[in-house]
């Protein structure tokens, strides 16, 4: 008899990306926060591993028996006849370099004798390709939030070579199709260098986020696009409701109170599509802070915590836009905690949001109710 730890199934989504990383080599996935761009990164780097479980315990054995794979491949991996696979992350940031993913040349101290010397680094890309290079091996470059960093230029000289069709051959040979770039050796020393056949790369960006640095059309066009978009369902699912439509009367259990939430929250992100475009909404994710609570006042404190949140959003995308605010907001309309004043200021119209900043209890109720019916 045995007892082992079989793996969880690789969600479908991943099963996707992997399936497009196979075709294509390259994908890129983006989607409003909130929606899991994370979390799919993390079940795409478990999928490509190919994990198949820890040993298992056989009861008459002395020792722990290795777990089998249980069959082929699934058909969405990448290089599945490869057997050693890795997964490099690669962080992105606006002080990223072109060194911290190809090659390049950094001053180190050696703490011995206290002389400046110069060394040549190895980046994630760099790493990755040569694990792809080795036989049996297979690579995957993992980078979230891609966008955060001077992406083009970090990846400068190498961007030529990201197509699938510009890689090496299985055997690592060139092809008539196979783009080279420069890159330094051990020494220094500019050579040309081709990425290989059986690394794959999967990023991930906040499309609309303005604070970070925009991605051009020549570098996009390099990756598949896999587009992430809010989901009610996982909600239905996470707060255990069946549907979101708006009850009637206060809410007087946690499931009504989670229904109340999800209906407010699914009216905020039509209203957004509205007044900014569909890849400003707000993602399930944000409603998922942890179990939810079924005692009905941990359940209106859980919602309170998650408006907040919704709030800051909806003052983000609506910055200098009061009106847009009051709309999403619902202002002046049923029982709603929200006014809109307006008035004049030096011969101008100005107006002005009334309302507290922070909700909780029967006002919060009120607020999402109005929301929900608007």
């Amino acid at each position: 008899m045995t007892s082992a730890n079989p793996p969880a199934p690789v969600p479908q989504d991943a099963q996707d990306v992997l399936d497009l990383l196979r075709l294509n080599h390259n994908v890129l996935i983006s989607g409003p926060p909130g929606t899991g761009k994370s979390r799919l990164l993390g079940e795409v780097a478990r999928g490509f591993r190919h994990q198949t479980g820890g040993p298992a315990y056989v009861r008459t054995s002395r020792i722990a028996i290795p777990a089998t794979t249980g069959g082929p491949p699934p058909p969405y991996l990448p290089s599945p006849s490869r057997g050693t696979r890795e997964v490099f992350p690669m962080p992105m940031h606006s002080g990223s370099k072109q060194r911290d993913l190809l090659r390049g040349i950094v001053p180190r101290v050696d703490p011995d004798s206290d002389v400046l010397r110069f060394e040549v680094t190895e980046g994630s890309l760099y790493r990755a390709s040569e694990h792809a290079l080795a036989p049996d091996g297979a690579a995957l470059l993992l980078i979230d939030e891609i966008n955060r960093g001077p992406a083009v230029a970090v990846f400068g000289p190498s961007i030529v070579a990201l197509d699938g069709d510009k890689r090496l051959d299985d055997a690592g040979s060139p092809t008539n199709r196979t783009a080279y770039f420069d890159i330094l050796d051990e020494q220094g020393h500019q050579i040309s260098y081709a990425l290989p056949k059986h690394l794959y790369i999967v990023a991930a960006m906040n499309q609309v986020d303005t604070s970070v640095e925009a991605l051009d059309v020549a570098f996009l066009r390099r990756f598949t696009p896999f587009r992430l978009t809010p989901d009610e369902a996982v909600l239905h699912r996470h707060f255990g409701v069946h549907a979101a439509d708006v009850p009637a009367g206060t809410p007087s259990s946690a499931a009504e109170v989670y229904s109340l939430l999800i209906a407010a929250w699914r009216r905020v992100n039509e209203k957004i599509s509205l007044g900014r475009g569909p890849e400003y909404q707000l993602g399930h994710g944000v409603l998922i802070l942890d179990a939810p609570p079924q005692p009905l006042p941990e359940a209106v404190m859980y919602a309170a915590r998650v408006w907040r949140l919704v709030r800051q959003h909806v003052d983000e995308v609506f910055f200098g836009d009061t009106r847009g605010v009051a709309d999403v907001l619902a202002a002046d309309r049923g029982a709603s905690p929200y006014q809109l004043d307006e008035t004049t200021f030096a011969g101008q119209p100005v107006v002005h949001l009334r309302g507290p900043e922070y909700l909780a209890g029967d006002p919060l109720l009120a607020a999402l109710r109005a929301i929900a019916q608007a």
